[in-house]
């Protein structure tokens, strides 16, 4: 079996977030387990130049986009053991970062033909091509509309993968013959709620549907998650299913990770405090074993449950003993917040704007606890990294947080959890787990229970095995 993974990022070559971690993560986990997967994606010029170094370049090609056609230049990289094709087109990806252009839509329409312009010139055909998000979701819409009964395209099967429904690739109309360039009777594919929507074609055309948590396959087909499209996804529920993600425990080992102050396994984690007193030092908070050190590394923005966090984050910091680090960046209110509770509370509340990868590994073997009320939540992967680093998760049941973190209520979990989207109920998990902190015997068995969960992606992988086999078999 032979599968193309279509990602608009992924390490170790460019990184956004969670599809990144994903696409540079599943792959290897499926060449384990002796399925032949390849990735694709496009050539950023942000991608580090020792990575650039290790690109050969294979041939060139040209695209259609719409009435024009634009040069596709195809390079070839290994990591990992597994081989990355690279898209490149200058005008289109070299400029900083990888989304937020005025024309995202066209950039990524180019991304989406190229991948099917680019399979008779790279010796690979692949059984299944895996797209993700909405960056690739024209790929099946292409694949069925103009490509499906082309010489040497035949029988290939399409899988769309949605990691975060919010983000669909809404534009106008006017994009139909400007960029798109379907026929005309193959518009009402990509035609929705008065737009033009990536997402719903994806949905529409791909021999699958999945997303990155079985809680999230559900809620999506709620009015309340899905950002307009439960209607669509209820129509073709047959289609839908949900796979956890993992994370790579080579890469998020404590045992082994060089970010980290002290290393620690499960077998023997005395040395995570000093990870915790050495994380307080840095980020200027009184070194102190006594009280539980919260952590916090995510985008803020209001979808993260920071509304709850803003809500109780005084009255918590005024009367519990107890301290938090955040980082992270995002929406001006949320960073103007918590500089106001760095400077109201310096001894309790420590803040790093932006995003340092190596202080997030610091943050997880530091920190007792792992703070996640998140609104919505597709998967999550920093629960599961917490749970690696004994970084105990407080997370709100929602999509993947629901899939993977059990209160530990009845002796049995691996972390605190709460319901309803009401901060005075995250603020009764967080005072739950700041009396489990109390209890040092107790925490050191909460501790290592959560320390031994296997999120790996072998799971994972197996089940996509599962349901790529069952797509090749229709």
């Amino acid at each position: 079996m032979k599968v193309l993974y279509v990602s608009s990022e992924a390490l170790p070559f460019m990184a956004s977030g969670g599809l990144a971690d994903v696409a540079g993560s599943l792959p290897k986990a499926l060449r384990k387990r002796l399925i032949g997967c390849r990735v694709v994606m496009p050539l950023y010029d942000g991608i580090r130049q020792e990575l650039k170094d290790t690109m050969t370049f294979l041939t060139s090609i040209t695209v259609p986009v719409a009435w024009r056609r634009q040069y596709c230049g195809i390079f070839e990289a290994k990591a990992n053991g597994v081989i990355y094709y690279l898209l490149d087109n200058q005008y289109y990806f070299k400029r900083d970062g990888i989304y937020g252009y005025y024309d995202d839509a066209e950039r990524f329409t180019f991304f989406a033909r190229a991948v099917l312009e680019m399979l008779p010139h790279i010796d690979f055909k692949p059984d299944i091509i895996h797209c993700n998000d909405w960056q690739s979701a024209l790929t099946p819409v292409y694949y069925s509309t103009m490509y499906a009964q082309a010489p040497g395209y035949e029988n290939i099967k399409t899988v769309f993968t949605i990691h975060n429904i919010q983000y669909q690739g809404v534009y106008g109309k006017e994009l139909i013959p400007e960029v798109l360039g379907l026929h005309p009777e193959d518009t009402n594919i990509v035609e929705y709620d008065g737009d033009v929507n990536f997402m719903k074609g994806g949905i529409e055309c791909a021999n699958r549907v999945t997303t990155v948590s079985p809680s999230y396959a559900n809620e999506i087909l709620d009015p309340w998650y899905s950002h307009g499209l439960d209607t669509i996804l209820r129509e073709r529920s047959w289609k839908l299913s949900g796979i956890l993600n993992g994370i790579d425990t080579d890469d998020y080992n404590p045992a082994t990770d060089k970010d980290i102050f002290q290393n620690f396994s499960a077998a023997d984690f005395k040395n995570k405090a000093e990870n915790k007193r050495a994380l307080q030092e840095l980020m200027g908070l009184p070194q102190r074993a006594d009280v539980p050190l919260i952590g916090m590394v995510t985008r803020l923005a209001g979808h993260k449950g920071l509304d709850l966090v803003k809500a109780v984050l005084d009255e918590l910091l005024s009367c519990d003993e107890v301290q938090m680090v955040v980082l992270g960046s995002g929406e001006w209110q949320y960073e103007e917040f918590f500089k106001a509770m760095a400077a109201k509370h310096p001894d309790k509340f420590a803040l790093k704007l932006g995003f340092v990868p190596s202080l997030s590994r610091k943050i997880y073997a530091g920190s007792d606890m792992f703070l996640m009320p998140s609104k919505s939540e597709p998967c999550g992967l920093s629960q599961m990294i917490a749970l690696r680093y004994g970084s105990i998760p407080i997370v709100r049941e929602t999509g993947g947080l629901r899939d993977t973190i059990c209160d530990s209520g009845d002796g049995e979990g691996n972390g605190f959890t709460f319901s309803n989207y009401n901060a005075h109920e995250m603020l009764h998990a967080i005072r739950r787990a700041e009396a489990g902190y109390a209890q040092p015997d107790g925490w050191q068995i909460l501790v290592k229970r959560a320390m031994e969960c296997d999120n790996s992606w072998g799971k994972s992988a197996n089940e996509y095995i599962r349901l790529y086999k069952d797509v090749l078999k229709d």
